[in-house]
């Protein structure tokens, strides 16, 4: 089933320093980000009071998502994530299509995320913070993997203390009322759905510890216990915070809401913990544009090792053991559209392109046999459809630009092949 790698020689590869622990961080510093300080307002307003059922759809593909990955992430302990895993296993264009969205989507997530932590650390100023923030992460990345676990570290400690003052909050000021959580006749099936596609997005951050297979000591042992331990821990964390709110605001003052979490407190009579949770939303963006990044440029170091990007950025530093090219390269792009333009309200095709690049992993782990560690068929099963059920029932606005964003990426592959075969002839 599986070919070779078209890049010809065996790579350089990566240094393994990161330990179980570590792999748990870095997954918690992707999915506990800004997300859960942003995602819960339009969540609620497409799904109304069934805004704990979508959560928990998103939770049931998630799982299946992360069991595939972790899977194959064991079977190929290599950079790149799905852009391996759909080449070994689907062919190459699969794979190639999986590496172009998740590349393209998420380097716009980068410089959105960056864009976020500028305007919290410095409205006035977000487009040059973002920048520099940018910048600093970029050169932590390329100083090691183990640097970036520490930061990383750091920050996933910080959210989670502010996070857990907001539900303390929350729950113990007197306006919390357990009916608020009651499902009434506005919660549709559709709206549910898109709410379970846009939460999905908010802690789909597991992929990083896969993309990341080529820096884990003991990967058959340590990635299939990282990717569903922080993906555990995550869902816990954003079911008890979406609860809390929920109790506070109800859902349609939370559907109203600017800065959900910042009004849950302020409802809940705490208001010296609004600039608390301000900061903690700052440094939040911050943790996930570090592991946005480590993410985007692995994808492209396995990318550009098969020539699919420009081949230089498949080099290895020979010191510190990064892809520093690939990370320079990846910081550069993200550094110039953070300073250029505002691209949050423009990226929702990078919803719609995680649920493409975990459709992809689910029909991969399919294809593996029982002494591979294929997981149960009707984990593959669910987790694809889920996928695609999601992806469409995404605002038509995110599916239009998602959809044209993979055709595009396609249509770049089919001009390859052909420009290839022609001066093979």
């Amino acid at each position: 089933m599986s070919k070779p790698s078209t890049a010809g020689a065996a790579p350089e590869e990566l240094r393994r320093r990161l330990g179980v622990f570590d792999a748990v961080v870095i997954g918690l510093g992707a999915m506990i980000g800004a997300g859960i300080f942003a995602a819960l307002a339009p969540a609620a307003r497409a799904a109304g009071s069934g805004l704990l059922l979508g959560l928990a759809v998103a939770a049931v593909v998630a799982y299946c998502n992360a069991t595939s990955s972790a899977r194959l992430a064991a079977r190929y302990p290599a950079s790149g994530g799905t852009y391996v895993y759909g080449r070994e296993r689907l062919g190459d264009f699969w794979g190639y299509l999986a590496g172009w969205a998740f590349v393209v989507g998420k380097t716009a997530s980068c410089a959105a995320m960056a864009l976020t932590a500028g305007s919290y650390l410095w409205p006035g100023q977000a487009h040059a913070t973002a920048v520099a923030a940018v910048v600093v992460l970029t050169a932590v990345n390329c100083a090691g993997v183990q640097k970036s676990a520490w930061l990383t570290r750091a920050i996933v400690a910080v959210v989670l203390a502010v996070l857990a003052a907001v539900v303390v909050a929350a729950l113990t000021s007197g306006d919390a009322d357990t009916v608020r959580l009651d499902v009434g006749d506005d919660a549709t099936f559709g709206g549910v759905l898109q709410a379970a596609g846009l939460l999905f997005f908010a802690f789909a951050g597991y992929a990083r510890v896969a993309t990341l297979g080529e820096e884990v000591r003991d990967p058959a042992r340590t990635i299939p216990r990282a990717i569903p331990t922080a993906l555990g821990i995550t869902l816990a964390v954003y079911a008890v915070v979406a609860t809390a709110v929920l109790m506070v605001l109800g859902p349609q003052r939370l559907a109203e809401a600017a800065a959900p979490l910042s009004d849950a407190v302020r409802a809940g009579g705490a208001d010296w913990l609004a600039p608390v949770v301000r900061a903690g939303a700052a440094v939040a963006a911050l943790g996930s544009l570090l592991a946005l990044i480590l993410g985007v440029s692995r994808t492209t170091l396995a990318m550009a090792r098969d020539r699919h990007l420009p081949h230089a950025l498949a080099a290895v530093h020979p010191r510190f053991k990064v892809p520093h090219r690939a990370e320079l390269a990846v910081g550069a792009v993200v550094a110039v559209l953070a300073a250029s333009a505002d691209v949050r309200g423009a990226i929702g095709f990078s919803s719609f392109g995680v649920l493409a690049y975990y459709a992809i992993a689910n029909a991969s782990a399919w294809t593996l046999t029982p002494a591979e560690g294929r997981p149960p068929r009707i984990i593959p099963v669910v987790g694809l459809t889920g996928c695609l059920v999601l992806a469409f029932a995404l605002p038509v606005s995110s599916v239009v630009s998602g959809a044209a964003v993979l055709a595009v990426g396609a249509a770049a592959y089919g001009a390859r092949r052909a420009i290839t075969a022609r001066r093979e002839r």
